[in-house]
């Protein structure tokens, strides 16, 4: 293993020598100079891992010589000792990218722990990661086991993401396949669970049923406005936990979290159905049955989520909150940039509702898109460019103008999505619906080992469109092909992000109630 080499460059350096032998000794290459123009040399011949420059020296001073370094190798870390403490010394070496800043004397340690944070810090996490995680995972792994409550697997899942979010500032790639191992064995445990318990969470007298779509806004916005509180409602489509926890850094500036929760999206995990429900504050049956004119079945023509305002107004009036309210949906950055400067006059009402749909747009373009599908090879890169999008996004700006406000947010979503590898063949009729995790339909051919199936939709309150209408769901990271033109079906859709079934990523959703900070 090459040794990490350094510079280190002071006017008194002979005074110095028992810091350099001691730096050899814990296996460091070192090399000395007595000024800048020295040091400056001696970087255009040989590489340096880190350089400690002293900041006041004969001749050209330590910030002259920073500059000159910075522009030979802009990465190179560099650690600035000075005996002056003055502020203006700290801005000026912290404005040009130093890496640290010690202020004499200073002993051996400080130069060490500089070492180790500027260098070795990376493979310190990577050990320290490694071996966390492999303590948890015997424990991750009896939870999986003894789960048996909706509680038990919302504190899965949040330890699975938290270590899929820790090991991916790790270099141990072993230890990413052995998570994503785990979390294939959690998935699979889940789909037994749903399977046992997902249609008894409808009866009225079982008080074990998590918080599902149907009562978000009946538990989480109607309190708050109870209280005279006004409310941002914020949906993010197809915004998965483990992005919101990429993105909660940013909102922290801005926001404290008053509450973070994970709740259970009903089936199918799809905009038409999951959606629409969080809206009408109703199952998908009551929806059909009480606004026909509303609700449109999976074969009927037109946009499956175009009355999303008036399911709200009709939520709204039926517990009687009779006031205006704002919905807006935004879909192109036009859109954002017109809610912006709308936005004032938006947040006079007690209530205003926002529909952010890039993060669903960009799971769609990973699909069709080979540059995009590029871009996201994998989860890790998946989530960066969430996190891109939201750093540079109108959804951002509108946090910074809410938080000057006494105005609660209430972030979530109404889906997620898992990425599919592994196909499974079913036939249906025309009428069968398209999408990938899930089938409604009559005369659905399909192995039911292999799936979730409802053959009674109403004990889900899912719409019965014929007498012997059947809903069957992929589980984990399935994914239904037909037998026609089967090979191009699968290598079209292997590896792609879709929704609608049963697996934690598409169930188990953020819910997240924020106050601004600095109200």
């Amino acid at each position: 293993m090459k040794k990490i080499s350094i510079l280190w460059t002071d006017d008194e350096i002979d005074l110095l020598k028992p810091h350099i032998l001691f730096l050899e000794a814990k296996g460091y290459e070192v090399e000395t100079a007595s000024n800048g123009e020295d040091a400056i040399e001696l970087i255009k011949k040989q590489h340096f891992d880190i350089i400690f420059l002293d900041e006041n020296m004969p001749g050209r001073c330590g910030l002259d010589i920073l500059k000159e370094i910075k522009s030979i190798y802009p990465g190179i870390p560099v650690v600035m000792i000075t005996k002056s403490e003055e502020e203006t010394i700290m801005e000026a070496a912290i404005g040009s990218q130093i890496s640290d800043f010690l202020i004499k004397p200073v002993n051996p340690n400080q130069i060490l722990l500089s070492i180790k944070k500027n260098i070795e810090e990376k493979e310190l996490i990577t050990k320290k990661t490694t071996a966390d995680y492999q303590a948890e995972f015997n424990r991750i792994g009896m939870s999986i086991n003894n789960a048996n409550t909706h509680e038990n697997w919302i504190e899965v899942y949040r330890k699975l993401v938290f270590w899929e979010t820790e090991l991916e500032k790790s270099n141990d790639n072993m230890l990413d396949e052995i998570l994503r191992q785990q979390k294939t064995e959690a998935n699979s445990a889940f789909t037994k669970f749903i399977k046992k318990n997902y249609c008894t969470w409808f009866d009225k007298s079982n008080n074990e049923a998590p918080l599902l779509s149907h009562n978000i806004f009946r538990k989480k916005v109607f309190p708050l406005l109870d209280q005279q509180i006004k409310v941002v409602f914020l949906l993010i489509d197809n915004l998965r936990y483990d992005q919101w926890k990429i993105i909660q850094p940013n909102i922290a500036e801005y926001y404290n979290i008053d509450e973070e929760e994970i709740y259970f999206s009903i089936l199918p995990t799809a905009t038409q159905y999951a959606r629409n429900t969080i809206f009408a504050g109703l199952m998908p049956t009551e929806i059909n049955q009480i606004f026909p004119d509303i609700w449109l079945n999976d074969e009927d023509d037109g946009l499956k989520n175009e009355h999303e305002q008036a399911l709200l107004a009709r939520q709204l009036t039926r517990f009687n909150y009779n006031f205006p309210f704002n919905y807006e949906k935004i879909i192109q950055t036009k859109d954002g940039k017109k809610l912006i400067d709308n936005l004032s006059s938006i947040l006079n009402n007690k209530l205003a509702v926002f529909v952010f749909n890039f993060v669903d747009m960009l799971s769609h373009a990973r699909t069709d898109s080979k540059m995009i599908r590029e871009l996201a090879a994998n989860e890790s890169a998946y989530r960066s460019l969430t996190l891109s999008w939201f750093q540079h996004s109108s959804l951002l700006e509108l946090f910074k103008i809410v938080a000057k406000q006494n105005i609660k947010i209430i972030l979530t979503t109404d889906h997620g999505m898992v990425r599919v590898q592994n196909p499974l063949k079913v036939i249906g009729e025309r009428t069968t619906t398209t999408n990938l995790r899930y089938k409604q339909g009559r005369n659905l051919n399909y192995n039911p080992k292999e799936v979730f199936e409802i053959t009674d939709p109403q004990k889900a309150h899912l719409p019965k469109t014929n007498v012997s209408s059947t809903y069957i769901f992929a589980t984990n990271n399935d994914f239904f092909a037909y037998p026609n033109n089967y090979n191009y079906y699968v290598n079209y859709y292997k590896d792609t992000y879709q929704h609608g079934g049963v697996s934690m990523e598409e169930m188990l959703l953020p819910l997240i109630t924020l106050s601004p900070r600095h109200t």
